[in-house]
């Protein structure tokens, strides 16, 4: 074992020796298991923190909480001539009401005004806390959809959008220069004297119905739809079900199993609404129910999942079908009451499916693409919004489940997409349609899409070495041709620059520098490549246009996986 990583070892089981959560953790590790949790400390991004619960500098506790908390404290207090002030909202998970107390303390004792939700509450929530209550920053305590064992540390901007990759380098600095054991102040004694304080359930009411009225600019009516909703154990059980009942929707039954908050998990152990297995009790209720409709949101309920009856089974709808029969649906009823602005625009990340852009073209709405992050998203309204233009934001998404239909948050929300989710279905439902029968008819009219993600995992600092080089090789020498298909584009995001190779035009990208390709191909094949932001894999997004299912299928057949059509000429 390095001496440096058994150096800390020994402090740490000094310093918590009075924690007895925390020093039976670290008794009887193996050699193994103590480098594990010492060899390193954990990564403070634009994302904040994440990790495994435990003790050691590479899992979440209250001593690597308190210390970022005091790193974003510092850096807040020092670039501001105010007194500042912090909202907190946390979720189901395990040690999250406690993380959230020890943060709030930390700031408070730092000079910052604390605002903290007295119940666990959405990811949305928070952000609309920020923007409310006029705050210099924001944390939730939330590892989104990661399984049980992991928590972590989101830390938002005065503009209720996670901050930057800038403020996180600047965070990152302070927070090094912090110890790990500084005392940690009570809660309960800055709470009596004022300096932290509870959000009110007046602010929790009014993120409720301002979640309620975007989504109900589409449509009034309609209400008869039979819902099945399962929170996942997670934050969104009572802002959802209020939300949908202030709409009208009252033919909701909840997972009986998965309605009460649990950071264990314990029917779904991974809680992510992407994936057919967490949704196992809700597809069982629904189809016992005859529901029409399977609402899935992730513990912190910025995400949403759903599956529709398709004849005696269920057909999943995916994150990328959803943001398109999303935005056709605020499209179509929007230009059918007259309500559509002078100069509409939605919003997507790169990843997202290309069939945006020909719903787009057919309703005459312009599309801004964003690198991966909803806090480009939000980046996007506060332009509009600087402008004088915030109505002309329709929607925003990402492949990956997060919808966000307008700009009273900054962050994707479960909480008002669930409600538009269910009056979109109910209107389908009047017209003798599921949402899975509305999707095939945009297909139709579209041509069928399809797309999926390949990862391909690096271990290691050669491994990382290997993903780097494939990206270079691939921006200093694509593919020429997939499948047949002709490359005919290469955006190159490094580069900040997009070039036609059928005309040899050049177009300045404006977005941030990241490292990541996308390969336009002729016949609507378009494949992206860029590193994980948090992990060591190389992700490798398709999106496949045909004709019909059958030859949309055929094609990702042989475009998936490590022998793939694409990965096989690029990745030995």
């Amino acid at each position: 074992m390095e001496e440096n990583v058994k150096s800390l070892y020994e402090k740490w089981k000094i310093a918590t020796e009075n924690d007895k959560e925390l020093s039976v953790d670290l008794s009887g590790l193996t050699e193994e298991e103590i480098f594990d949790r010492f060899y390193r400390e954990l990564d403070f991004g634009t994302a904040g923190l994440r990790g495994v619960l435990g003790a050691g500098t590479n899992r979440m506790n209250i001593y690597t909480v308190a210390r970022a908390s005091t790193g974003v404290a510092k850096c807040i207090v020092g670039n501001k001539k105010k007194v500042c002030s912090v909202a907190i909202a946390y979720d189901s998970r395990n040690n999250s009401e406690l993380f959230a107390k020890t943060a709030a303390a930390v700031y408070a004792a730092n000079g910052m005004h604390v605002y903290i939700y007295p119940e666990l509450m959405p990811t949305p929530a928070l952000s609309y806390a920020v923007r409310n209550l006029q705050c210099d920053a924001g944390v939730v305590i939330t590892a989104s959809h990661n399984p049980a064992k992991y928590n972590g540390y989101k830390v938002y901007g005065d503009d209720g959008c996670q901050i930057t990759e800038t403020v996180a380098a600047q965070i990152l600095e302070r927070i090094k220069e912090t110890p790990y054991f500084e005392e940690i102040p009570s809660f309960e004694i800055l709470l009596g004297e004022g300096k932290i304080e509870y959000i009110s359930k007046a602010l929790t009411e009014a993120y409720i119905a301002d979640a309620v009225a975007c989504a109900r600019a589409a449509r009034e009516g309609d209400r008869a739809l039979k819902v099945v909703y399962t929170p996942l154990n997670g934050a969104g059980m009572r802002c959802v079900t209020e939300a949908l009942a202030k709409c009208g929707f009252r033919d909701i039954t909840v997972v009986p199993e998965q309605e009460k908050p649990d950071g264990n998990f314990p029917t779904c152990p991974y809680p992510n609404p992407e994936i057919k297995e967490a949704l196992a009790l809700g597809l069982d209720l629904m189809q016992e129910t005859g529901a029409d409709l399977l609402l899935a949101t992730d513990p912190d309920c910025d995400r949403v999942g759903t599956a529709v009856p398709m004849g005696d089974s269920y057909r999943l709808i995916s994150g990328n079908e959803m943001g398109i029969l999303l935005l056709d649906y605020i499209c179509r009823e929007k230009s059918l009451q007259g309500s559509m602005p002078k100069e509409p625009m939605a919003v997507k990340t790169v990843v997202s499916t290309d069939m945006t852009y020909e719903v787009a073209k057919k309703y005459g709405v312009r599309i801004v693409d964003v690198l991966t992050g909803f806090k480009y998203i939000g980046e996007q309204i506060a332009l509009l919004e600087e402008a004088g233009k915030e109505e002309n934001y329709l929607f925003g998404f990402e492949e990956s489940y997060g919808y966000l239909c307008s700009g009273f948050v900054r962050d994707k929300d479960g909480v008002s997409t669930s409600v538009l989710i269910c009056e979109m279905a109910a209107f389908y439902k009047s017209q003798g349609k599921t949402l899975g029968d509305r999707m095939n008819e945009l297909y139709t009219e579209f041509g069928t899409y399809r797309n999926f993600v390949d990862n391909f995992a690096f271990e290691g600092s050669v491994g990382m070495e290997k993903m780097l080089g494939i990206m270079t090789s691939l921006r200093e020498d694509p593919p020429k041709a997939v499948l047949g298909h002709r490359l005919i584009a290469v955006n190159d995001y490094l580069k900040s620059e997009s070039v036609s190779l059928e005309t040899g035009a050049r177009e300045k990208i404006d977005l941030p520098k990241s490292n990541v390709l996308k390969f336009v191909y002729d016949g609507g094949l378009g494949i992206i490549a860029r590193p994980s932001g948090t992990e060591p894999k190389l992700k490798i997004y398709y999106t496949v246009k045909a004709d019909s299912d059958a030859l949309a299928e055929e094609l990702v057949q042989s475009l998936a996986g490590k022998g793939g059509a694409f990965a096989s000429l690029v990745i030995s």
